[in-house]
């Protein structure tokens, strides 16, 4: 595995011939190196941002991304969409989970800070614990401090709002907690992030605990994913035939994550249950945010997510996310409408519009029609996962791949912008899980052409199932090498 790092999914040979090809076409030799290692990478580390509520966190967060992406309010308790991020610090990039989404006193706020951070934790490589070093440790941060013990994870420790040189002393007064060296920083100034951040990649493993069961037969990770009361535990007591998760008629009665290991068609897989959220929490408008969390760390931990759609109900904008999420994850994907049987014809012929129009960024997913209850259809549910984990893991080798662009080009070239006709040149996929290519081209590729070539490149190959990741690398201005 060790060549990995240095082609992506290319052999020796192949990358040898390919880095020839890219030479012949004036293409600078770093540059497309540096192309494929950047799309050849693997699954990234996480690092879980956990701290109580105005400590900082989203500031921090917005730091260490480098844009303001995570909302910051001055309202605490800003519902968003989002909880993972993508960053780089060193040439190295990593995934951030931010807990700093919802901070409401619903379950008391130690609890929910608590919890909040228990999700995060648990789908993290490694941990930055945000204290307000002006106020000093309080009974909150004590409680997450025990988590963090508990979790066993190499954890950094951010002394935030040190402003000047008094603020060195409140920051010092952190070594009692018994996490090592307090780093103190003004996530508002960006004072001290440089170290902060040198010392997060320390702790940060190259790549994320492969979690996949890379061990040879060891259980592929399915996680069930969907909107609280979707149906995700009936779903598993039926495939695990037997009650093993309580099942209330009450939304969200499931509070821990389950992992199951299930026989199915002659296989063992290990279901990640995301479960509901408590349904305390209901009541309020942090239960969305809980979701997020919770389905983000189960699909950090799965290779395939299969996302229960509730066909009595419409399609929401709750699916939606969920569903964008498990893509941007890079996951193999399968779509299984629950309640099927509970369809009356009417609903059913306004289903299949409503999948048409709203279901079209995940077109390429297999998709089975079951009922959690009744078990109808179940059997389907296998074949459709290793359908889609076949896509994902699928590889096209450079050769074969370049004469599908070749004719590609001949037959649809990229349309002429500002008597410029940018062309691709050749390309490669540097990985699998999901599928990732780089194109090299000679101009810009406009997004539409780029969905025309992902549309071909799945009409060829198949990947059914699966997000693909296209890169485009332009060739730099420069004497030409005819």
């Amino acid at each position: 595995m060790n060549d990995q790092h240095d082609h992506g999914a290319l052999g020796d040979a192949e990358y040898a011939e390919f880095m020839e090809l890219a030479a012949e076409e004036g293409f600078d030799v770093e540059d497309v190196e540096g192309a494929i290692e950047e799309a050849g990478h693997g699954p990234l580390p996480v690092l879980a941002v956990v701290g109580r509520p105005n400590v900082g966190k989203s500031t921090l967060v917005n730091r260490i991304i480098g844009r303001r992406e995570a909302v910051v309010e001055d309202k605490p308790g800003v519902t968003r969409d989002r909880v993972t991020y993508e960053a780089e610090w060193a040439g190295r990039r990593f995934k951030v989970v931010d807990t700093g989404g919802w901070e409401q006193d619903v379950l008391g706020i130690d609890a929910s800070v608590a919890a909040q951070a228990e999700y995060a934790i648990e789908a993290a490589d490694a941990c930055l614990f945000v204290v307000d070093a002006t106020v000093g440790a309080t009974d909150t941060d004590e409680a997450v401090v025990k988590l963090l013990r508990r979790a066993g994870k190499p954890v950094v420790l951010a002394a935030n709002k040190v402003d000047g040189q008094s603020g060195e002393a409140d920051a010092a007064m952190l070594w009692s907690l018994g996490l090592g060296e307090p780093f103190p920083v003004s996530s508002l100034h960006g004072r001290g992030t440089g170290d902060l951040l040198d010392e997060v990649l320390k702790k940060l493993p190259e790549a994320p605990e492969q979690r996949f069961g890379n061990a040879v037969g060891g259980p592929r990770r399915i996680a069930l994913i969907g909107r609280p009361n979707v149906g995700k535990s009936s779903l598993l007591n039926k495939v695990a035939g037997e009650d093993r998760v309580v099942v209330n008629e009450l939304a969200g009665t499931t509070r821990d994550p389950v992992d199951e290991l299930i026989e199915l068609g002659g296989v063992t897989w290990k279901f990640v249950d995301t479960a509901g959220i408590r349904k305390k929490v209901h009541l309020q408008e942090g239960a969305d945010y809980y979701a997020s969390l919770r389905t983000a760390a189960a699909v950090e931990k799965a290779e395939v997510a299969v996302i229960l759609i509730d066909t009595t109900d419409n399609i929401s904008v709750q699916d939606q996310r969920i569903i964008t999420m498990a893509v941007e994850s890079g996951r193999a994907i399968v779509i299984a409408y629950n309640k099927w049987d509970e369809l009356d014809e009417e609903r059913r012929y306004y289903l299949e519009r409503e999948i048409e129009t709203e279901m079209q960024q995940v077109a390429w997913a297999p998709r089975v029609n079951v009922s959690a209850k009744t078990g109808r259809h179940m059997e389907k549910l296998v074949p459709a996962i290793e359908t889609a984990l076949a896509g994902w893991e699928t590889r096209v080798p450079t050769g074969r791949l370049n004469a599908f662009l070749g004719e590609i080009v001949a037959s649809h070239p990229h349309p002429v912008r500002g008597g410029k006709q940018p062309r691709i040149l050749f390309g490669t996929q540097a990985g699998t899980k999901p599928p990732r290519f780089v194109l090299f081209a000679s101009g810009f590729l406009e997004a539409g052409y780029r969905r025309f070539i992902e549309r071909r490149l799945r009409e060829e190959f198949g990947f059914e199932g699966t997000p693909i990741h296209i890169s485009v690398r332009v060739r730099e201005k420069r004497g030409r090498k005819k």
